[in-house]
Order: C-alpha cells, then structure tokens, then sequence
C-alpha cells in the first residue's frame, strides 16, 4: 500500500467516477483504475463498488477511508512543516461546542506563540462535526460535553470512532440570562420559573438527535424555542427577549461583554465538559499547551 494509492482513491471517492478522476489527476484510466485493484488486492477489502452510474465506496471501504484520511492529514502536516519555508508557521487545529472558555484558551495559545506568522483554526461547530473533525484528524483537539442523559450514547460514538474523551471539569446545570431579565436576582432558578420565556438552543443540523444538543435537559419541551447557530446571535437573542439556556457557568467578560449572567438550576443533572483527542494521535506540543491554559481559563471563569 502506497501513499499515492490512497490519493488516487481520495480522488475517486470525491468525483464519483473513475473517468473524471483519472482526468483530474491527469493520468489514463486503465492506470488509475489498475492503482485501485492493487490497493484491493493488498488490504484484501472490495473498496469500491462500480456500475454503470460511477462508483461508491463501499461498507467495508468507508471503514478503511476513514483510516485513508488519517493517514493522508499527517502527510499533509508533514508536506506543510517539511516542504515550505523553513520557518513554517505552527499548524493547531480545534472543534468545539460553543463555549467561551474554549475560544478565551485559544486567544492565549495564539499570544504565547508570539511569532509573526502562523497557521491555527479554531472552529466552534455542531456536536457531530466536532467529534468527526478530530476522528478524521481535521482537528488535533474537541470540546463537548456529557451528561446524564447523552454520556451513554457519545461514549458509544467516541468508542466507535477511536476517541479518547478527557473531563475539564463538571459542574451543576446553570441558566443563562441578561442582567435585566425579570429572573435575573433569583440566586436559584427552578424549571417551573423558565416556562414563561423563550428557550434558546444550537441548531445541529441534519444530526439533530437530542443526544447531540448542547444544552442540559435538551429533550425538555419548552413552549418557546428558538434555534440558533452562533453564540453571539444567541446572546443577543438572550437579551433582546429575554430568553435563556441552560449550560455550563462559565462566563467571560472580556470577550463576551457583562450583560450575560449565570444563575444555578434547581435540578438533579451534571455537565461533564472535557476534551476529545483521536487514540492514534500524539498530540503536538501546541495541543498540550493548548488543553493546559483550556484548564486554566476553566479555574478563572468558573462561576
């Protein structure tokens, strides 16, 4: 098995079909096409499935694409640290749900490096994505959280796709509202409290099962819900009509402003947020750093 058989099949899978791949990679088709049996024949797996109508991988291929990617993404990082200038900037990747401490951890990563040119990615996405960027080695390093509720089904997941989960820390479930909010001097709300206003959650896409949401209590119907897709809108909505959601505590002032307060839920749930990192890869000295001040932010804005 050869890195440029599992380019050649990368390429095939994107396009569909052997014909188009093999004039992307400006090669004849009988070449690519005898690259992919070998590549077969060496892993002893049918990878590809073939028809009239193009070609479409396999159950046994997507397994063994899944390891393709990995192995491709590490040759991408060493082409990168390797094959341009020889003060390459530092490559780190992370995903995560969104959490403030997370994006507070990444802006101190980026000071201390202190260099005049990097390359760094810091995506607050979907529960799903977060989990599949760092299986497919897109990110070094994932933020999301378990509870009560979901801990079963995601340990599953991490499990199947070669996971490792690390708790940050856990915590009681707390409510998110703005200063003003009539429920804002209560020093602890109970569910019965919240009915009368709108419930704010992060849309997940087409993976939308409650087991992915990022909010405690997910599967609780409220009478109003708003769906949204980043933090600042949510905050803004938190505010504007005096909605809430329900998560961890932790809140920073310093990229967040001070309107958005955290009062403790009255209910018998826990937030375990922690961290995610694949079983085949050996985190980068970026990425330690990295966990190292997510800790440190965590101690300093917990509320």
């Amino acid at each position: 098995m050869r890195i440029q058989q599992l380019r050649y099949l990368e390429k095939v899978v994107e396009s569909g079909s052997m014909t188009q791949a093999a004039k992307e990679l400006f090669i004849a088709q009988p070449t690519l096409s005898n690259a992919i049996k070998q590549l077969e024949k060496d892993v002893g797996i049918t990878i590809l499935a073939r028809s009239s109508k193009g070609v479409v991988l396999t159950d046994d291929g997507q397994e063994f694409m899944q390891y393709a990617r990995q192995i491709l993404d590490q040759v991408d990082l060493l082409d990168r640290r390797y094959h341009e200038d020889a003060s390459a900037p530092k490559i780190f990747s992370v995903s995560a749900q969104h959490y403030a401490f997370a994006v507070d951890a990444f802006v101190h990563l980026l000071r201390e490096i202190g260099k005049d040119d990097y390359q760094a990615t810091f995506k607050e996405t979907k529960t799903y994505d977060a989990i599949d960027d760092v299986a497919n080695l897109r990110s070094e390093v994932g933020i999301v959280y378990l509870s009560e509720y979901n801990h079963q089904v995601l340990q599953g997941v991490f499990s199947e796709k070669d996971l490792l989960f690390f708790p940050l820390y856990k915590t009681s479930p707390y409510v998110f509202l703005c200063k003003s909010h009539p429920l804002a001097k209560k020093k602890l709300i109970r569910l019965k409290d919240l009915l009368p206003y709108p419930k704010l959650a992060y849309d997940q896409g087409k993976h939308n099962s409650f087991y992915y949401w990022e909010e405690t209590l997910a599967d609780r119907k409220s009478p109003k819900s708003i769906m949204v897709s980043d933090r600042a809108t949510l905050f803004n909505l938190l505010i504007g009509l005096n909605g809430y959601t329900i998560s961890s505590g932790i809140i920073n002032a310093d990229l967040n402003g001070d309107q958005i307060i955290a009062r403790p839920l009255a209910y018998d749930e826990y937030i375990q947020i922690g961290y995610i990192i694949n079983r085949h890869h050996h985190l980068s000295p970026t990425a330690e750093k990295y966990i190292a001040l997510l800790k440190e932010s965590i101690s300093k804005h917990h509320n």
